[in-house]
C-alpha cells in the first residue's frame, strides 16, 4: 500500500505541476515583454504596490515553485507561494467574481493545499 501511496502523490505533484507551469509560461514571457517595453507591465494594480512585482510573484507562484513541486524538491516550502497565488487569484482578483471564474484557482488551490499537508512522497528530491 505505501508504493500506491507514493504513487499517488507523485501524479498528484506531477499533475498540478505541469498545468500550472502552463499559465505561468505566459506569464513569465508577458512579464519578460513588459520589462522591455516602453509601455512597461500591465497587470494587477492593488495596495500600491507596482504591477511588475506583482506579476513577478505571479511568476514565483505559478511557474518556478510549481517546478520545484515537479521534482519534489523544498516541495512543501514551494506548495506556499503556489498556493498563496492561487488563493490570491480566487478569493482576491475574482472576489466578486461568480463561483464559476473562481472554480479555475481554486482546482489548483486544493491540490497544493494538500501537496503542503502530505508532502512529496519516496519519489522526489527532498526523500533521497
Amino acid at each position: 500500500m505505501k508504493t500506491l501511496h507514493d504513487w499517488g502523490l507523485l501524479v498528484l505533484r506531477a499533475g498540478t505541476s505541469i498545468l500550472l507551469m502552463t499559465h505561468g509560461w505566459s506569464k513569465f514571457e508577458r512579464l519578460l515583454e513588459g520589462l522591455t517595453s516602453p509601455e512597461g507591465v500591465e497587470w494587477v494594480d492593488w495596495l500600491g504596490i507596482p504591477p511588475s512585482v506583482w506579476l513577478a510573484l505571479t511568476v514565483l507562484g505559478e511557474f518556478i515553485a510549481p517546478v520545484f513541486i515537479l521534482i519534489g524538491f523544498k516541495t512543501r516550502w514551494a506548495a506556499v507561494p503556489a498556493a498563496i497565488t492561487m488563493g490570491a487569484a480566487a478569493f482576491v482578483v475574482h472576489w466578486e467574481d461568480s463561483l464559476g471564474d473562481k472554480e479555475h484557482a481554486l482546482l489548483f488551490f486544493i491540490p497544493l493545499l494538500a501537496i503542503f499537508l502530505l508532502g512529496p512522497g519516496r519519489w522526489s528530491f527532498d526523500k533521497r
